[in-house]
């Protein structure tokens, strides 16, 4: 699924800066410019898009100005250069609010919030997550990952035959992944459930690797292994 975009800024720069970010990442397909609100406004009556990228101070009114009076506007991000707005901005639902001059990094993160609500709004049992790898986004299916393992700043990302090291945390990644087939069971480990295939004491084999078990997490994570299917024999 792509998101289509609109990139409104009174800056031609600014409007080349978040064009250049767009085109490195698969899921975005940016549909207009604008360089004003009135230009948006009548824009939209003839290019829905999924997600705005929108400045705040603009001749012919504001980004704020533009929000208020929409009773179903698109997916908005803020792009600006003042702080101030930061808070009336996430008040009136705003995903992200972006301080210029933004990175390409932070802009993935924002992104990213935007597929990961637009795809749960439409599928909400997705099978699959992107990933920044190096200098290209990868698409990662969740049956891939066996395990997730915490390296201080950084996760290893553990598939059948490779490991995928990320700059992010493993609480936060571990936000993406679904409940029911993801299980933190130790501070420093995340397992995929599909591929768990035996526990012994504080020890789970993942397909002849091995994982720790917290200790104060053992028994709520055996609860959720077991989940009273277990058969003594």
């Amino acid at each position: 699924m792509k998101l289509t975009c609109i990139i409104t800024d009174d800056e031609p720069i600014a409007i080349k800066g978040i064009q250049k970010y767009v085109d490195k990442i698969p899921f975005l397909e940016c549909v207009a410019h604008c360089s004003n609100i009135t230009e948006l406004e009548e824009q939209l009556k003839t290019q829905p898009a999924d997600l705005l990228f929108l400045d705040i101070e603009m001749p012919y009114g504001t980004g704020i100005d533009f929000l208020k009076n929409q009773s179903n506007p698109p997916m908005v991000i803020f792009i600006t250069a003042y702080k101030q707005y930061a808070l009336e901005g996430f008040n009136l639902n705003v995903l992200d609010y972006l301080l210029k001059p933004v990175s390409f990094e932070r802009f993935f993160q924002g992104v990213s919030k935007a597929y990961e609500y637009a795809n749960h709004q439409e599928k909400p049992n997705e099978d699959f997550i992107w990933i920044k790898n190096g200098g290209r986004m990868e698409k990662i299916e969740l049956k891939e990952i066996r395990y997730i393992e915490s390296m201080q700043n950084y996760v290893l990302l553990h598939k059948s035959k490779q490991k995928i090291t990320l700059h992010n945390t493993l609480k936060k990644l571990l936000s993406y992944l679904p409940e029911d087939r993801f299980l933190q069971v130790h501070k420093s480990y995340v397992i995929n459930l599909d591929h768990l295939k035996s526990v012994e004491g504080n020890m789970l084999e993942i397909e002849g690797k091995i994982v720790p078990i917290g200790r104060s997490m053992k028994e709520q994570v055996l609860e959720r292994i077991l989940n009273n299917r277990l058969i003594k024999r």
